[in-house]
């Protein structure tokens, strides 16, 4: 059974309990795990210089490097034989990132999990089906188990068999979805496709969508073509795996579990911490991991933090949606441009559909390309105008990102599909710089 009244604790309590937990778990990283200890005595403190929330600056930062330093057990704080599980990233650009968990642990996952299910209007008896991938990744188990901490049925699809998800989608009358929100706009397709449509043959009700940034338009497609109130789930391996944030029916940001996670805004450039409410890079304290404590973890992920009661009733506080990374923002002729605004951009863009591709290269300059896809009632309507569309795309990229981009307008379908995470960018200008080279 999950700890449903901590979704309801007043600020003045999670605070108290945020500055109990830190100074337990600073104490606890210091004697347990090397790493914090060299890390503490680099920076000239030790955890008797920590007395309270105002001193989390002094604590020094942990990054995804040192994970992949001490990879696989040095970050470990309990004997390898108390870990019942890991999970890993991909390793596709260097070490994989390994993320151990004890019994204890996974207790707490299961409770933060169904903490955002049951934030989001999932009830016990509901049936889930759960299109995120199983394995390595945290997103199909942490999905999973949060489901069934709250009482909730479990179908376990996974991911791809499309075919299959929707029948089953019908047969079962499912009524939550949980998966990438890009394999939701897909699974809305499909559905047509199949000869289904999911306002009249589903029973969908919520949609628990993360592992990727999306949009408000994207999010006004799925609810409208799948009948659904979509929730933005917010989370990453290194801390547990999904569970750390979740929206609530007001859909007005995204509440920290912060019982569990004391969260900060930082300049990624300079490290400053910044006063509430101003926007910045994300920085994590876990308050309770035993196998492997993360002290003020950085995130990379751009956010504002509001600390401001919920009209829901909670005061947990809120990640006003992620607006970018500080490790994926392109710099394209000396402009940072995020992912993000493009996608915004073109969904802003009547006549646009919500599959893309994100093109930089270069000649002599840095050159940005952008094929789109034309929303198919529109393609077939008696309206489809190609070259209005295409000047109204390009002038709405100009507005928001002040810099030209060419558009490449598409036919419904001709971009692939994916069941997992979507590759929106393809950066070519460092396999440019490598042949440069050679």
């Amino acid at each position: 059974m999950y700890n449903e009244k901590a979704q309801m604790m007043e600020l003045d309590e999670i605070r108290k309990v945020q500055e109990e937990k830190m100074m337990d778990i600073v104490e606890y990283a210091y004697e347990n795990v090397p790493m914090y200890k060299e890390k503490f005595d680099e920076a000239g403190i030790t955890p008797d210089d920590i007395n309270g929330l105002e001193d989390v600056h002094k604590i020094p930062f942990t990054t995804k490097d040192d994970l992949r330093d001490h990879y696989p057990y040095g970050i470990l704080a309990v004997p390898r034989d108390e870990i019942i599980r890991f999970h890993a990233s991909s390793g596709t650009t260097g070490k994989p990132t390994v993320v151990s968990y004890t019994r204890k642990d996974m207790e707490t996952w299961n409770d933060l999990m169904a903490r955002c299910y049951s934030a989001a209007g999932v009830e016990p008896g509901d049936i889930v089906q759960n299109a995120y991938g199983y394995g390595l990744f945290t997103g199909g188990l942490g999905f999973h188990q949060g489901a069934e901490a709250l009482g909730a049925s479990i179908l376990p699809t996974s991911t791809g068999n499309t075919k299959k998800q929707i029948q089953m989608m019908y047969d079962f009358q499912t009524t939550v979805l949980s998966c990438t929100p890009s394999y939701a706009i897909y699974l809305s397709e499909a559905a047509e496709k199949y000869g289904y449509d999911p306002l009249e043959d589903f029973n969908l009700e919520v949609g628990m969508f993360g592992a990727e940034p999306w949009s408000e338009e994207a999010r006004e497609s799925i609810e409208e073509s799948m009948g659904l109130r979509a929730h933005d789930v917010y989370g990453m391996s290194e801390l547990y795996g999904p569970g750390v944030a979740v929206e609530c029916p007001e859909q007005n940001g995204l509440h920290v579990w912060s019982d569990e996670f004391l969260v900060e805004t930082i300049n990624p450039a300079t490290g400053e911490v910044l006063e509430e409410g101003e926007e910045g890079e994300l920085v994590i304290t876990m308050l309770s991991r035993e196998a492997m404590p993360l002290l003020r973890y950085r995130t990379k992920d751009i956010s504002v933090v509001n600390y401001e009661k919920c009209e829901c009733g909670r005061e947990h506080p809120r990640i006003m949606g992620v607006t970018g990374r500080s490790d994926d923002m392109l710099i394209v002729g000396g402009v940072n441009v995020f992912p993000s605004q493009i996608e915004a951009a073109l969904l802003e863009t009547e006549g646009i559909a919500e599959h893309y591709q994100i093109i930089v290269d270069r000649d002599v300059l840095d050159k940005l390309s952008i094929r789109a896809e034309v929303d198919k009632d529109y393609y077939e309507s008696d309206e489809y105008d190609e070259k209005e569309l295409l000047k109204r795309a390009k002038e709405n990229l100009t507005a928001i990102l002040n810099i030209k981009a060419e558009v490449e307008l598409l036919e419904p379908g001709e971009l692939p599909r994916t069941v997992g995470k979507a590759q929106r960018v393809v950066d070519q200008r460092e396999e440019q710089d490598r042949m440069e080279e050679t």
